[in-house]
């Protein structure tokens, strides 16, 4: 597949003269070729994306969602083709690239109303004959920055929300991924947007440094690591946009010892290992309080050994591969550190090789166990198929063992008790907990909510929260009087 730009309603060569290869994970071939694009790809998008913006921002709402429509429907009807490609580009099984774009299409759906989400306020009469009133309008050209882990699904936390309230949007897809979202731009060309309305470009440092640094561009959202993610927000609040930027996490489970262990062992397994544990809602820590301990621990590392890993589009595999060698090379690093900082490794994925995938950036699931508390591996996002172990006496100890970490992305607990649910649902220092639940994923019509390390910004993805991000509020203060009179 060739890499192109689309910008201004036409496909385009960027103006790249050097390019990275796209490698399948699972068979470390060559598939695509990604050209490093320059200022000035991000320029010509920004000038187009700028200039269509007073047509587009004039389009009755109601209008701007019947794109949306036909776009869900076209994504839809290719939900398989899409699904192929997030498997050969990013290593996710076929059921996984298939369940992560079910969310995109949610939040194409909620986008859809948005002729009520950014409805404003009214007041008549706040003084005698006068009048005031709040509307939202459209901040402008908007941009995402996404990641290698979501191709499909990331963009759509942002895109549909900020087209719906009538901006303008660039999309530079990861560098290592861009086969999905050059497929979507075909579906995307036959909705038939006016030109300038959406583009592409691809990219990879100097694309980014040239999207937080366009005077055009207002507003622009990022999900990825979180030392890059403090530079996103850093560098493009510096130059007046407003930002939002997801970063890492450190998400912990704790297993009571009133849980149902068989399902919180099956849930948990596939909250870590799901996506090759690539994913910020993935857990990787799990603390296990009292007599939990044992029936947990020797559960978990019965689903770890036994989760079969393979090439995602072959029948039964249930994990991938890592997404390239450097990333496999770091993981399998951190796990040898978990060990000389005094961890055991009950199972150990490393060095796997996968029959007729000999090539693949493959690690089996991984369990860590007895992680000493205060340990660099006990804080640090490994970012792979890897479980950590950790275990306290009470409740109390594991809700501020988890509160006592950098990230807030996520947090998750298992029991039976309502009234432990309800203390660590008050209490965990994080944005989207789980009760009973391994990813606490929010539905299209709740904001996704990071904390801490794990969030740079004000407002967040998806719902209303992205219809405060993408609108500006204005506040009108009228009156019509027949007479002119000035009295205080």
């Amino acid at each position: 597949m060739e890499i192109l730009n689309y910008i201004n309603g036409s496909w385009t060569k960027p103006s790249a003269t050097e390019h990275l290869d796209v490698i399948n994970p699972a068979t470390g071939q060559v598939i695509a070729k990604t050209p490093l694009g320059t200022k000035a790809d991000v320029d010509s998008a920004a000038k187009a994306a700028r200039e269509a913006f007073d047509g587009w921002r004039r389009t009755p709402v109601n209008d701007r969602v019947q794109y949306l429509f036909k776009l869900r429907d076209l994504m839809r009807a290719n939900h398989d083709e899409i699904a192929k490609l997030i498997t050969d580009e990013a290593g996710k099984t076929l059921e996984e690239a298939k369940a992560e774009m079910v969310r995109a299409f949610e939040n194409i759906e909620v986008a859809c109303g948005m002729p009520m989400m950014m409805k404003g306020e009214f007041v008549e009469d706040i003084a005698t004959g006068i009048d005031e009133l709040m509307i939202r309008q459209p901040v402008g050209v908007c941009a995402t920055i996404a990641p290698f882990n979501f191709p499909g699904m990331i963009p759509f936390w942002y895109l549909p929300y900020a087209l719906a309230a009538g901006n303008t949007y660039i999309i530079k897809p990861s560098e290592k991924v861009p086969m999905t979202m050059q497929f979507i731009f075909k579906l995307i060309e036959q909705v038939g947007f006016p030109k300038g309305v959406v583009n592409l470009v691809n990219g990879a440092k100097e694309t980014v440094d040239a999207i937080l640094e366009h005077p055009s561009i207002r507003a622009v959202t990022f999900v990825g690591s979180t030392n890059v993610a403090k530079y996103v927000y850093a560098t493009a609040a510096a130059h007046g946009k407003r930002v939002q930027a997801q970063g890492g996490a450190k998400n912990p489970v704790i297993i009571l010892p009133d849980a149902d262990i068989d399902m919180a062992t099956k849930i948990v397994a596939d909250s870590a290992f799901g996506c090759a544990g690539q994913r910020c809602l993935a857990v990787s820590f799990a603390v296990t309080v009292g007599s939990a301990h044992s029936t947990f621990s020797e559960a978990i590392c019965d689903a770890a050994s036994s989760r079969i890993v393979g090439y995602g589009l072959d029948s039964g595999v249930q994990m991938g591969p890592v997404i390239n060698a450097a990333s496999k090379a770091r993981v399998e690093s951190l796990i040898g550190l978990g060990v000389k900082e005094g961890a055991t490794v009950p199972v150990d994925g490393r060095g796997a090789l996968i029959q007729g995938y000999e090539s693949g950036h493959f690690i089996k699931p991984t369990i860590l166990a007895d992680v000493p508390r205060g340990s660099e591996i006990a804080k640090t996002e490994i970012f792979g198929p890897v479980l950590s172990l950790m275990h306290v006496q009470t409740i109390e100890d594991a809700i501020e063992l988890v509160n006592s970490g950098q990230y807030g992305n996520q947090a998750s607990l298992f029991t039976s008790s309502g009234s432990a649910a309800r203390k660590f649902r008050y209490e965990a220092e994080a944005g989207n907990i789980g009760i009973n639940i391994g990813v606490a994923a929010p539905m299209a019509f709740f904001p996704f909510s990071g904390w801490k390390d794990s969030f740079f910004g004000d407002m967040h993805g998806q719902a209303m929260d992205a219809v405060e991000f993408f609108t500006q509020k204005k506040v009108v203060v009228e009156r019509w009087p027949k007479e002119w009179t000035r009295k205080f």
